[in-house]
């Protein structure tokens, strides 16, 4: 699957998690999702979890966390945690 494709299932609504990126179809945020992860998540512990999420659903996530990063000015990490 390419980027492009990846990242269709996440969309931005004001109407869902007041605009937050989420999977499509659900209320679970990309932010959520990779918190997870930095949390000791499995991928197939999340895919038990939550019912309809697929294994793209998961790689969108880290997809678009990369595509937002790079868009990003480097800030210090000493100077990111204060």
């Amino acid at each position: 699957m390419n980027d492009e494709m990846l990242l269709e299932r996440i969309v931005l609504d004001p109407a869902v998690m007041t605009g937050k990126p989420v999977i499509r179809g659900t209320r679970l945020s990309v932010d959520f999702i990779l918190n997870l992860f930095a949390h000791g998540a499995t991928t197939q512990e999340i895919l038990d979890e939550y019912d309809g999420l697929t294994p793209d659903d998961i790689r969108a996530c880290f997809l678009f966390a990369t595509n937002t990063m790079r868009d990003t000015s480097f800030v210090p990490l000493d100077l990111a945690l204060r």
